[in-house]
């Protein structure tokens, strides 16, 4: 007698299980479709634009268009995402969206649109993508849990990857049979799924322990964070002159159709439809690209593969071949996306993670954007062959950068680490009382000196990243085992935060760091408010405890620095 048959299982961490879970089902679904609109309106203007003008410089723009909003808002649409509500922040970048999409459909309807305005209604739509897209990406473990988040990641890759493979070639044969005026309202049309998807989302919000930044402060805290990671600073340079230099091949696309393959908007859907089935391609293979090669060597092998794809492209005069050439393009185009994009993901924490991913986003498109206006010019002065092969050698030579910016190994930074409790206060304080001054003396064996200072540099980079600035470390001339390390923080609350702020790796440094202290006597840690001349101006008759109202932390115990 035999077993009766199990019943079928699903893998828990397999690419489709976050599918399973209906609000993230709908919302991906919702902007899948809402992907291929985009992507329709965009072969819409880009061939309207090749229809109203001769200028190569005006068609590259149409890219520039609606990359440079990622470029100029990421950094604030990652902060206000941080701040509020990401479902209402999402909501509102797809109105914006939405309203630069039905403008731009009116005006076409009516036959009013120019070269500028047409410019200027798809930097309205990339606007409003770009205040979208921060809010959606990192509110996806809200949507998953956790030990999905990296499936529902590749999830939101892949639905871009399909549209890319039949959005162009949709709206290809959309601008051919019907007029660019349909590709316009089709993607107006395409918004409403995901406006819908996002409005049947019922977030609960968790409440955080300490008020939220101010958004200046929050983009400041962003960048600070940015440019005191060394491995996020090498993974935004590489993304940006690889933007610059490979956008060539997105740019000038309409062109390659138009006058190296003398073809129409049918054939410049195709080409790009072709494009989009490689990026496919690519993020389905990009696990086992992971396994098979370092960070450094992936990198350098996509940057070779689509090096020859665009030389190969910019020869070719023959449909087949181009289409060939640009899925080889497109697959190490999407690799090196990813690539990048996880190597951002894996390096930053929590609490700034939306904003490091804007960055990213900002660096790559903004190299697209830039680029995009430089291949333009250049097609204009030596024609669309010389462009890409300029831009084939410059992508050839471009694994030479990482003898200087190696991409660096990827590790998570850890866990967020247990919150600390708030050290003791007596002096009566608010959340803006500040700056405070930290002092942390260390007495470290003379023998032990250079490892010590050397160590240092490491903390000097994690206290700045979660927001101290002004750093020091001094060594006692007169007694040299004593070093004191030294730093400010703008207010009360933003000491609070610094301290919450560090990882379990950054937790474990500082350890390390006490480590080398030595002597019977524990580490000694001084807070102070600074209070420069004029800023106190009770009587010299009243005690401050009556002139300050009462701090919400006086009388919390002790606890590490």
């Amino acid at each position: 007698m035999t077993d009766p048959p199990k019943p079928r299982t699903f893998n828990a961490k397999g690419i489709t299980a976050p599918l399973r879970h209906a609000v993230f089902r709908r919302i991906w679904l919702a902007s899948l479709v809402s992907n291929l609109g985009i992507l329709i309106q965009g072969v819409g203007a880009a061939w309207a634009m090749t229809q109203m003008t001769s200028s190569a410089d005006k068609v590259a723009l149409v890219t520039s268009a609606l990359t440079l909003p990622i470029m100029l808002m990421s950094i604030p649409a990652g902060a206000i995402a941080d701040m509020y509500d990401r479902r209402v922040v999402a909501l509102i970048g797809l109105l914006i969206a939405l309203f630069g999409a039905t403008a731009l459909t009116m005006l076409a309807w009516l036959g009013l649109v120019t070269p500028n305005l047409l410019l200027a209604l798809c930097f309205v739509a990339g606007s409003g993508m770009a205040l979208m897209g921060p809010a959606w990406q990192s509110s996806v473990n809200e949507q998953v849990p956790s030990e999905k988040v990296p499936a529902a990641v590749a999830l939101n890759g892949i639905s871009y990857s399909i549209a890319r493979s039949v959005g162009p070639a949709i709206g290809g044969i959309v601008v051919a049979s019907a007029g660019a005026v349909i590709a316009f309202a089709l993607n107006a049309l395409f918004y409403l799924p995901l406006i819908a998807a996002l409005l049947l989302w019922k977030r609960i919000a968790e409440p955080s322990r300490l008020p939220p930044e101010k958004l200046g402060r929050a983009i400041v805290s962003g960048v600070r964070y940015i440019t005191n990671s060394p491995s996020i600073k090498i993974v935004l340079t590489r993304a940006m002159v690889t933007g610059i230099v490979g956008g060539a091949i997105i740019a000038l696309m309409p062109l390659v159709a138009r006058d190296l393959l003398h073809g129409g908007a049918q054939t410049y859907g195709i080409i790009n439809a072709a494009f989009g089935l490689g990026a496919l391609i690519g993020a389905l293979k990009i696990a086992e690209l992971r396994k098979r090669m370092s960070g450094e060597a992936a990198i350098r092998a996509c940057a070779l593969s689509m090096g020859g794809a665009i030389a190969a492209a910019a020869l070719s005069r023959e449909p087949v071949l181009t289409a060939a050439a640009l899925v080889l393009a497109g697959a190490a185009w999407m690799m090196t996306a990813v690539l990048f994009n996880i190597g951002v993901q894996l390096s930053a924490p929590r609490w700034v993670a939306g904003r490091s991913l804007a960055a990213y986003q900002a660096a790559g498109s903004g190299g697209i954007a830039v680029g995009s206006w430089c291949w333009g010019h250049l097609t204009d002065l030596a024609g669309v062959e010389t462009a890409l092969l300029v831009s084939a050698a410059l992508m050839l030579a471009s694994p030479l950068i990482g003898l200087w910016l190696r991409m660096p190994r990827i590790n998570a930074p850890g866990d967020d680490a247990e919150v600390r409790a708030d050290p003791e206060v007596r002096l009566p304080l608010t959340g803006r009382s500040g700056p405070l001054v930290v002092e942390i003396e260390y007495r470290v064996a003379q023998e032990n000196a250079r490892a010590f200072h050397s160590l240092m540099q490491d903390v000097q980079l994690s206290r700045q990243r979660n927001g101290a600035y002004g750093w020091s470390l001094a060594r006692d001339i007169a007694d040299p085992e004593l070093w004191t390390e030294r730093y400010r923080c703008p207010t009360w609350l933003d000491y609070l935060r610094h301290r919450n702020r560090s990882t379990q790796s950054e937790r474990a440094m500082e350890q390390e760091a006490i480590a080398f202290h030595i002597g019977p006597a524990p580490l000694r840690v001084r807070r102070m408010l600074e209070r420069p001349f004029g800023s106190v101006r009770w009587k010299d008759d009243t005690p401050d405890e009556d002139k300050c109202r009462k701090s919400p932390w006086s009388g919390r115990f002790f606890s590490p620095p």
